[in-house]
């Protein structure tokens, strides 16, 4: 089990995979990720979440052979403006589960489990897939392409340094004039 603040995370049983019975070769799963997927592991930046998830496993003598495809949407607040709207995510990611000792996921290509056992839970690497796949900025559509019309961003506007008339730039404080023919006096 993968430990959390201290503690152990309770598994989400619909992300275990049996895979003891199945023959080898390759097989597939298709998951709905909603928000109750997130909150679960206490992360917040979502306001919603549907996602799609295929996990592609290809069953060897000695190891498992993943691959997660993901594509849909979050409901998030931009970063600029804290509007809310839905930001496409999607992305892969492989990993190898082999057998060993004792459980160990401290690689994010490399799953330990231990021998004689019949099932994997993958939940760990699918949140870390889509979190990590994230945006660092979010940023609404509107903004980039100047169709979104908010208080915030119109506030913005009006302080930011490019919309300064240069009426205000000829008031300057004497003391500075003085101080700038300094600097051409030779």
């Amino acid at each position: 089990m993968d430990k959390v603040f201290g503690e152990f995370m309770e598994e989400l049983k619909e992300y275990t995979i049996p895979f003891i019975g199945l023959k080898a070769g390759a097989h597939q799963f298709k998951f709905q990720i909603g928000q109750e997927f997130f909150e679960h592991f206490e992360y917040e930046d979502f306001n919603d979440s549907q996602i799609e998830l295929v996990v592609g496993m290809i069953k060897k003598l000695t190891m498992l052979e993943f691959d997660l495809d993901f594509e849909g949407k979050a409901n998030v607040n931009c970063d600029l403006t804290n509007e809310i709207f839905d930001l496409p995510v999607s992305g892969s990611h492989q990993f190898v589960v082999k057998f060993g000792h004792e459980f160990d996921d401290h690689n994010e290509d490399l799953m330990i489990i231990p021998h004689g056992s019949h099932e994997v839970n993958i939940q760990q690497q699918v949140y870390e897939t889509i979190v990590l796949s994230l945006p660092s900025r979010r940023i609404h559509p509107g903004v980039k392409d100047g169709s979104l019309k908010s208080e915030i961003l119109d506030k913005l506007n009006e302080l930011s340094l490019g919309n300064q008339t240069g009426d205000d730039s000829d008031d300057t404080d004497p003391r500075w004039d003085d101080l700038k023919k300094l600097l051409t006096d030779k």
